[in-house]
C-alpha cells in the first residue's frame, strides 16, 4: 500500500502545475471555450490517467471550466500516484494548448475550492444517522466511526462534520459552512467577506482557519491546509 503524503509535500508537489490541495485533494480547473471543448478535454484528461482514472480523478465538466480532483478514493486521502496523475494530466493539457489553473486572482468567477458543513452537537453519535440518512450520505472510506464525518457518495455536495459541544449554545447558530481555499486565495477572500458587510470573529487559528460572521452573527470559516499537523 502507498504511504499517504502530508500536506506539505502534496502541496509542494503539485502547486507549480496550478493544482492546490484542499482537504486531503487534488483539485485544479482547466479554462475552455464550450461544453464541446469541455468534454474533449476531459476525455484526454481521462486518457491520461489510464487504469488509474477509476480509482483516483472526478471531473465536473461545465461549458467554460472543467474542475478535476485527485484524491485516492480508498482510503479518502493523497498518494504517490496522485501526485504523477496530477502532473499527466498537465502535461496533456498543455499538448493541447490548454492549462491547469486554480483560477487565483485571474478574473474568474471564484477560485477552486471545496465547501463542508459543520454541525455543533452535544450528542454526535446520535444526530449522525439523521443526517446520514436525510441526505443520503455514507461514512468517508477509512472513517466509519459514531462520530466520524459523512459524504455525498457521488461527490456532488459539500461533506457534513460534527464539532462536539461542552454545553448548550442558544444565543448563536449550531451549523455553519467551512469554504477550504487555496492557501494562497484565503486574503483575498476574507477581504471579499468584510469588504461585503462581513466581520472578522476570530483569527486565533489562522492560517488554519478564520472565522467570519455575516451582518447578523451568522458565521463561516475560510480554511486552509496551512497551520495544521502535517498528516
Amino acid at each position: 500500500m502507498e504511504q499517504t503524503l502530508g500536506r506539505q509535500a502534496a502541496s509542494d508537489a503539485v502547486s507549480d502545475q496550478g493544482w492546490r490541495y484542499l482537504l486531503g485533494a487534488l483539485r485544479t480547473s482547466v479554462p475552455v471555450a464550450s461544453l464541446v471543448q469541455a468534454t474533449e478535454a476531459a476525455a484526454r484528461v481521462v486518457a491520461a490517467c489510464g487504469s488509474d482514472a477509476d480509482g483516483h480523478l472526478r471531473a465536473d465538466i461545465r461549458p467554460d471550466r472543467v474542475v478535476l480532483t485527485l484524491q485516492s478514493a480508498d482510503r479518502a486521502s493523497l498518494t504517490a500516484c496522485d501526485i504523477d496523475l496530477a502532473h499527466r494530466i498537465s502535461a496533456a493539457m498543455r499538448n493541447v494548448g490548454l492549462r491547469t489553473a486554480p483560477e487565483i486572482g485571474t478574473g474568474a468567477s471564484r477560485s477552486v475550492q471545496l465547501v463542508e458543513i459543520a454541525i455543533d452537537a452535544l450528542d454526535i453519535a446520535a444526530v449522525r444517522p439523521f443526517w446520514k440518512a436525510v441526505l443520503g450520505y455514507t461514512d468517508e472510506a477509512g472513517a466509519d466511526g459514531p462520530r466520524d464525518p459523512i459524504v455525498d457518495p457521488v461527490g456532488q455536495g459539500p461533506a457534513m462534520w460534527f464539532q462536539q459541544m461542552d454545553q448548550p449554545r442558544p444565543d448563536r447558530n449550531r451549523i455553519h459552512f467551512d469554504i477550504c481555499v487555496p492557501h494562497d486565495e484565503a486574503p483575498r477572500r476574507i477581504e471579499a467577506a468584510l469588504a461585503a458587510g462581513g466581520r472578522l470573529v476570530s483569527a486565533s487559528h489562522a492560517p488554519a482557519f478564520w472565522v467570519l460572521a455575516d451582518i447578523e452573527g451568522n458565521e463561516a470559516c475560510v480554511t486552509t491546509w496551512q497551520g495544521r499537523d502535517d498528516s
